[in-house]
């Protein structure tokens, strides 16, 4: 009997399309990679689709821009925006002229009204809670130890540019994964900014450190790495040779010429590519944002808040760099006249604390000393104003003062 109603129930479910629970199952496999199939030399990886299966040429720029990542809501049962966002995203190699591909009644009303801005290069992605999609690139450089070290899910390999969102990806992601991102790109990239020292050895307002860990600002170089090595790709004979690109109107297209496509494949693959393309980003780092200006000007103007209670070289040279400053400076008076009294670049004060620190030290002669003199008045100016024959008496209370100041300060007499 169990067999006889067993039949009619699965025919239905044929008729009816995959369960719920079957279409998860598959979305699982597709999106999570089994352990045992990322070998170093297959995991991480990236891949390309080439845009030459739709388009028989391409119009490519001769200065392209560095492509922005716009964020735009994505409606599952609209097939239309799914299908042109993959389109848009394929042109990569148009840039900033890939709306030239498109009528305005082709596009759905998110990607029409980026269009109406101009020739402007943008890549498209899903509004996310993770931002997944935008950081598809530094995810998919992170080998497996380092994954399982961040509490990072194991993922098949990553499409660049954004094509399609089959998995539903936000609903498999762990929670706070933008923060695990953060914290396992920067413990990635963080023997190549700072080689002597531990990220734990700087405070978590250090500059360089709140850098590594800045997913926004390295989606730019690693862009840059990807579409450089694409670029060398050999191009599908489509017959289409190098020249302008005209338009409508008989004029031509500035800063554009037509040429073949790309082909497509894997990016990078396997772990020593990786972290090859992860040194890559960092170089790439000094055109997109300045990285190495960066870290010069920071390491040049360490302060000692930048530093965790950690012991590092990097605290020891500061230290040492310190001290060795300190111990070379010595407390003197100058005489400024027509003038007024100014702070110098190496004065180390807050304000008037300091000063108004140092000055309840002094007697009231010392004090009266140091307000003339910081008021231009000269040595024979002030014992005259304060009833002295010569200026003997001025010298001697300066040399008082000069020693209170050593201990005040903490300098090496």
């Amino acid at each position: 009997m169990a067999q006889t109603h067993d039949a009619p129930d699965r025919a239905l479910n044929e008729d009816q399309g995959p369960t719920a629970a079957e279409i998860e199952a598959w979305q699982r496999e597709s999106f999570f990679l089994p352990p045992d199939e990322a070998t170093p030399e297959t995991h991480p990886a990236l891949y390309n689709i080439s845009a030459g299966m739709m388009f028989t040429g391409v119009v490519r720029p001769l200065d392209p821009q560095l492509p922005d990542y716009v964020a735009i809501p994505m409606d599952p049962a609209s097939l239309e925006l799914i299908a042109r966002v993959g389109t848009w995203n394929m042109l990569w190699e148009a840039g900033q002229f890939r709306r030239r591909f498109f009528s305005g009644d082709d596009l759905p009303e998110p990607i029409a009204k980026i269009a109406d801005l101009g020739d402007i290069n943008t890549i498209l992605v899903p509004r996310t809670r993770s931002r997944y999609f935008e950081y598809v690139p530094l995810l998919h450089l992170l080998p497996k130890d380092t994954l399982d070290r961040f509490g990072l899910p194991l993922l098949r390999g990553g499409q660049w540019p954004f094509m399609a969102d089959h998995s539903d990806a936000d609903r498999f992601l762990p929670s706070g994964f933008e923060r695990r991102l953060a914290d396992a790109w920067a413990w990635t990239v963080w023997p190549h900014l700072n080689s002597g020292s531990s990220l734990r050895a700087f405070s978590s307002d250090d500059p360089i450190r709140m850098i590594s860990h800045n997913l926004d600002y390295w989606i730019p170089p690693i862009t840059t790495v990807i579409q450089g090595i694409l670029r060398q790709f050999p191009e599908v004979d489509q017959g289409k040779s190098v020249g302008p690109v005209p338009l409508e109107d008989g004029s031509f297209l500035p800063g554009a010429v037509t040429g073949n496509l790309r082909k497509g494949g894997p990016v990078w693959m396997g772990k020593e590519e990786a972290e090859d393309l992860v040194i890559a980003t960092v170089e790439a780092a000094d055109i997109t944002g300045r990285l190495r200006g960066i870290l010069d000007a920071v390491r040049s103007h360490r302060v000692e808040d930048d530093f965790s209670s950690r012991w590092s070289y990097a605290r020891e040279d500061f230290e040492r760099k310190l001290y060795r400053k300190r111990s070379k400076v010595q407390v003197r008076f100058v005489e400024l006249t027509d003038t007024i009294p100014v702070q110098g670049p190496e004065s180390e004060v807050l304000g008037k604390l300091v000063t108004s620190d140092f000055l309840a030290l002094l007697n009231e002669k010392q004090h009266e000393v140091v307000v003339l003199l910081s008021s231009g008045f000269r040595q024979h100016e002030i014992a005259e104003k304060l009833g002295y024959a010569n200026h003997s008496p001025i010298s001697k209370r300066l040399a008082q003062i000069q020693r209170k100041a050593v201990d005040f300060f903490e300098l090496d007499k």
